[in-house]
């Protein structure tokens, strides 16, 4: 039934579009691709179902430890991995090949912690209810999922665009020298930016953990190539465009799956790409901007 595949896809999409968010925030502030995201958002996972089969805590209660820890964890990986080649005036390559680094070095970690295995989360760590809607058949898990990540959604486009807050990250987006000397801190900017974009992707592990019950080392792999294809779709740096692009992804990755192949899914996703670049080479809501870069001292 297209309906209900449309609204499994939606389901999908939204937690795409959590996970992408987190990644393209770090892109638009700072400028560099944070490529340990995905590892960042396998260790929210890991801490999630941690959490449940040692410590049996409620599930709520899960999404914000695992959301706190992976934002701390992100944090670390700035101030080791970026705050150093910041102060030193990087550059972009080096930016990425310290990220790519500092992602082997957590799945490394993560892959001696876990012996390898596929945990899964104990059967009965969230009620199963079916609800049928106007024909559409929906789960408490989906409808959770889906609520989560839309009060997540919310508060961070208020945060962002509602809020001093928000005035200052965009003030470090533009010029973070002439923000500096109107008397904003970078060094504050970079370590809350940093925790907001762990912390998406510590939520967008424990969902994606929970929904399709399989937690593992390289579970963040195949998520970071999503999120390159969804932050190009929607425009670098452009947070509305990364979550229209993550919802219609998912809506066309179980599509796919459910009509046609699942092998055929990654070739269908890149041609659309593609296609979209041809037509539109700065993404769905992407700008060309002309940018100075000016140097750090």
């Amino acid at each position: 039934m297209l309906q209900q595949q449309l609204l499994n896809g939606l389901v999908t999409g939204s937690v795409y579009a959590l996970f992408a968010l987190g990644f393209t925030l770090i892109f638009g502030i700072h400028h560099i691709l944070n490529l340990a995201h995905g590892a960042i958002f396998m260790w929210g996972a890991f801490v999630g179902i941690y959490c449940v089969t040692i410590l049996n805590l409620p599930f709520p209660v899960v999404l914000v430890i695992a959301a706190l820890a992976a934002g701390l964890l992100s944090v670390a990986v700035d101030w080791i991995a970026f705050r150093p080649l910041r102060k030193a005036g990087y550059s972009e390559f080096s930016a990425i090949v310290t990220s790519i680094g500092a992602g082997l070095i957590l799945t490394n970690v993560a892959q001696r912690v876990s012996h390898t295995e596929v945990m899964r989360y104990p059967f009965g760590t969230f009620p199963i209810e079916i609800f049928h809607v106007l024909g559409l058949r929906i789960s408490l898990l989906q409808i959770t999922i889906i609520g989560s990540v839309c009060v997540i959604l919310l508060a961070l486009g208020f945060l962002l665009f509602a809020t001093s807050f928000g005035q200052r990250i965009r003030a470090i987006a533009i010029d973070e020298r002439t923000a500096s000397l109107l008397g904003v801190n970078p060094d504050a900017v970079y370590f809350q930016t940093f925790f907001i974009s762990g912390a998406l992707a510590g939520v967008a592990g424990v969902l994606i953990g929970i929904a399709f019950n399989s937690v593992h080392f390289l579970m963040g792999e195949p998520y970071m190539l999503r999120a390159f294809v969804i932050i190009v779709l929607g425009g670098l740096g452009s947070i509305g465009g990364a979550v229209i692009a993550g919802l219609a992804l998912g809506v066309v990755h179980t599509l796919t799956i459910a009509y046609l192949s699942a092998a055929l899914s990654d070739a269908i996703i890149f041609s659309i790409l593609f296609l979209v670049l041809l037509l539109r080479p700065t993404g769905l809501y992407g700008t060309l901007r002309l940018q100075t870069r000016v140097a750090r001292v």
